[in-house]
């Protein structure tokens, strides 16, 4: 089994889970986050001053699948979140040990 973790623009969330609800991936941990990248932050104008915007919101998703479903979810979320520019976002894969559903105490794939 594995986690994918997809760091993605946040209008593009509803995109994403959408298209993963289709393609039959209906677990998934949603959380608000902020961060840069290479791009090192944005600079806007507003009321004629420059404001330097360090770190931008950005949203992470967590889905944990099982190892033939990977590129599957990968391809999704690629599709969905890409717009092309620059803060489009990143996709990490983290093996993951074990999962356990504490309702039913059922372990692994069973647990998905």
């Amino acid at each position: 089994m594995k986690k994918v973790e997809a760091i993605i623009r946040s209008e593009k969330l509803g995109d994403v889970k959408a298209a993963l609800e289709n393609s039959g991936f209906y677990g998934i941990t949603v959380t608000d986050v902020r961060g840069r990248g290479r791009q090192k932050g944005i600079k806007l104008q507003f009321k004629g001053r420059t404001m330097e915007i360090d770190l931008i919101p950005k949203v992470k998703l967590e889905i944990v699948v099982r190892d033939e479903d990977v590129e599957r979810v990968i391809n999704v979320v690629t599709a969905c979140a890409r717009t092309g520019n620059v803060g489009d976002g990143k996709i990490f894969v983290i093996p993951v040990d074990n999962v356990l559903r504490i309702r039913t105490g059922e372990r692994d794939e069973k647990a998905l």
